[in-house]
């Protein structure tokens, strides 16, 4: 990074609050600051009133023409803002007898940072937090409100360059605790946003950010994360941040014209001319993009559309299994007794759990419920005789049986056609073999399936 591009300082809140140009850009995610937050912010400056001063959080800052855009450090200036207009509009406002204190709050009251919001999730967030916040000032003292004010500080730091603002933003956060590495994806898919996309920008952002942050983290790091690793051979135990270039592709209005890319650009540009007839006023028909979970991944738009059609994948997935119009009776009775025996709620059973909806999931994406009852017949013997010959089952178990024994992920992204999968072969477990215990159903089934020698 150009150290010439890169202002810092450490300013006051009363002073970030103040700044003219400052502006929360399009690319944020919503305020989801809940009242636990804020609550503890307020006890945090309650906690250091007492110090000569009090540093807050890093404060990122690109410098746009005449705009300030806040990078990092969102949620917390905007309560910020909520704490300091309720000080103004507050009744013990006009008890207040230090002088530097009352002419603070005269020029926060003509120049204070106003944002406007358009997202509902952020309106709502806004008002319940505002509440409990006109509740928590009113414990406030003269002493605390000037604390706050000029002695709560933001280490800033400015950027002239987006790209070194975001590049910057990562790098400050990849050395902490909270940010997810998913974050760090949605902070580089949404600067891939052509211009022409932005205008769709919150309604495709809509599903990501209507989802909960363990629902988030759960799809990628669960499902997707293992999902495309284990195809491609990867050990793919956590999603960490090391991770993220997996779900990062190209940008296909600047990649150069590879012939490799020439079928994902037909697919991407046919699907918006398509949707975007006039004639769709006349039929209602719209065509989604057809995604693929081991397809390279278009950046900007088509990553929050491949979120939002996985979500619903993943969402629907256990209804679809048990709908009888797909799958046979005995398919039905593999789903009955690993949703039901006895041992299936322990962890290493969950990561047994997981393997088998991973894999079921990954042949549905690509084959749909052409032969299903057969593949879950398959793919319940290939998952759970791991189960049956260990007694302890780890998720170290489950990452090294994919990429080093029988790699099932990898055969269905080279199959042509279901054959493939569901003519795989396993030899019947032995009773020596068998280690471990409250499986008796898991059993059962083995014998009545005849991959079990009892």
């Amino acid at each position: 990074m150009n150290q010439q591009t890169l202002k810092s300082e450490v300013i006051s809140v009363s002073k970030l609050l103040q700044y003219p140009n400052l502006t929360i850009p399009f690319y944020q995610r919503p305020y989801k600051w809940t009242t636990k937050n804020v609550i503890q912010l307020v006890d945090d400056i309650i906690l250091h009133k007492n110090k000569s001063s009090y540093r807050l959080v890093t404060i990122v800052i690109h410098e746009e023409k005449n705009k300030l855009n806040i990078v990092d450090g969102q949620q917390r200036t905007v309560t910020l803002i909520l704490i300091t207009k309720a000080i103004l509009n507050s009744d013990f406002r006009k008890e207040i007898k230090n002088p530097e204190l009352i002419q603070l709050l005269s020029s926060l009251d003509r120049s204070l940072f106003n944002p406007t919001f358009q997202n509902d999730i952020s309106i709502a967030n806004i008002q319940t937090n505002y509440k409990e916040i006109e509740r928590l000032v009113a414990i406030l003292d003269e002493e605390t409100i000037r604390f706050l004010l000029t002695k709560c500080e933001f280490i800033q730091f400015i950027l002239g360059d987006i790209s070194e603002a975001f590049q910057f933003f990562d790098s400050q956060n990849a050395r902490g605790k909270d940010l997810e590495p998913h974050d760090l994806l949605k902070a580089f898919h949404l600067r891939e946003f052509s211009d022409e996309e932005k205008q769709q920008e919150n309604k495709v952002v809509e599903t990501w950010e209507s989802m909960e942050t363990s629902e988030v983290s759960n799809l990628f790091g669960e499902y997707l994360f293992r999902i495309k690793g284990w195809a491609k051979g990867h050990s793919s135990r956590y999603f960490t941040k090391d991770q993220v270039d997996l779900f990062k592709g190209v940008n296909i209005n600047k990649i150069q014209n590879y012939p490799y890319t020439e079928i994902i650009r037909i697919a991407h540009f046919y699907v918006d001319n398509y949707n975007s007839n006039f004639e769709r006023n006349i039929d209602r028909n719209k065509t989604n993009f057809p995604f693929q979970l081991d397809q390279t991944i278009i950046n900007g738009k088509r990553f929050f559309e491949m979120i939002t059609h996985y979500k619903t994948v993943f969402d629907t997935f256990y209804d679809s299994l048990n709908d009888s119009s797909k799958i046979d009776e005995k398919a039905k009775e593999i789903i009955k007794v690993i949703n039901s025996y006895e041992g299936k709620g322990r962890i290493g059973d969950s990561y047994i759990r997981m393997l088998f909806d991973c894999a079921v999931i990954y042949y549905i994406d690509k084959f749909g419920f052409t032969d299903i009852s057969r593949v879950i017949e398959k793919l319940f013997v290939w998952a759970y005789r791991l189960r049956l010959r260990h007694q302890a089952v780890y998720l170290a178990s489950v990452d090294n049986y994919v990429v080093n024994e029988f790699n099932v992920f990898s055969i269905i992204k080279d199959a042509i056609t279901p054959q493939a999968i569901h003519t795989m072969h396993f030899d019947s477990m032995q009773l020596t073999e068998l280690k471990s215990s409250k499986t008796a159903d898991i059993e059962a089934l083995f014998i009545k399936l005849k991959y079990y020698d009892a």
